[in-house]
């Protein structure tokens, strides 16, 4: 196994991609979100603003038709798509593949989503794949059928133990080197890049590992893990899937640590959200 990466701020610095001083709209990211049920209209707004504030410049939020409403009073920021149906069907999928004013950059599905049946998730990967889309799979995305339409792609994965269990059919552990261990080889023998959520994130790709510390016990909250799957989308539109992962988890961290001091142990998903700008002030760089 490969010597494990404990990221910290000095780590991320060297991998930050500049933005450039005369960059146009869109050429910083386009982000599509696909989340949200009758019950959970939440959590793709969650994911939304924080992609947005990962410094991408495009979001599309595509939701059930009965939660559009909602979303797009949520915040102006938001352009908001409405699903066919109620649930992601095979039809729902192909029309907002179609529907799509451009073509995004990267995709993070699965957030509260209801999802009819397989194959209409399969669809919309597949969908997405043929745009060169790049996936972050989360929550309801998490299904082992789906593994065989992402092996071998640069596609990230946002489990926790439980949803490990429930995609990959093993149970990832409770001690540190085996949990670090068993999500290495996960993603080896499937060629992704997965993010283990938990008291430790471990962050492993095929040929690289590391874990992440910066995080508080005030992010079992809900929507903390939405906040962190748009974080991650944004980033995946400028770096690659590791990299993408490895910020996103320090960033979400670093956001919440400061919502902590500001709140305590009331903060809310919210909180990381706003947040996010200060978290990321030290790998903000242009060039000309």
């Amino acid at each position: 196994m490969s010597s494990v990466i404990t990221i910290d701020p000095d780590f991320l610095k060297t991998r930050i991609i500049p933005r450039s001083l005369d960059s146009k709209k869109g050429e910083n990211g386009t982000v599509l979100i696909v989340g949200g049920n009758r019950i959970y209209h939440g959590a793709p707004i969650l994911a939304s603003l924080s992609a947005l504030r990962s410094g991408t410049d495009l979001v599309y939020t595509a939701v059930p038709r009965s939660n559009i409403i909602p979303v797009r009073s949520s915040s102006p920021n938001i352009i908001a798509l409405p699903l066919a149906d109620d649930k992601l069907t095979v039809g729902s999928a192909n029309r907002l593949v179609a529907m799509l004013p451009k073509k995004p950059d990267a995709a993070a599905i699965g957030m509260g989503l209801t999802i009819a049946k397989p194959e209409a998730l399969w669809t919309l990967v597949r969908g997405l794949r043929s745009l060169g889309t790049k996936l972050v799979l989360d929550a309801s995305a998490l299904i082992p059928s789906i593994l065989t339409q992402i092996d071998n792609t640069e596609t990230i994965v946002t489990p926790h133990s439980g949803e490990f269990k429930r995609i990959f059919g093993e149970v990832v552990g409770d001690n540190r080197d085996e949990r670090i261990s068993n999500v290495h080889k996960t993603a080896k023998l499937h060629g992704i890049t997965i993010i283990l959520k938990g008291w430790i994130d471990i962050v492993s790709s095929s040929d690289r590992i590391a874990v992440n510390t910066t995080h508080n016990c005030g992010m079992t909250v809900g929507g903390t893990g939405d906040v962190l799957s748009g974080l991650v989308s944004g980033l995946l539109t400028k770096y690659a899937p590791f990299d993408a992962a490895m910020l996103g988890v320090f960033i979400n961290g670093s956001a919440g640590n400061l919502a902590l001091k500001k709140m305590g142990l009331h903060l809310v998903a919210t909180d990381l959200i706003s947040n996010i700008p200060d978290a990321m002030k030290p790998f903000d760089l242009v060039k000309k």
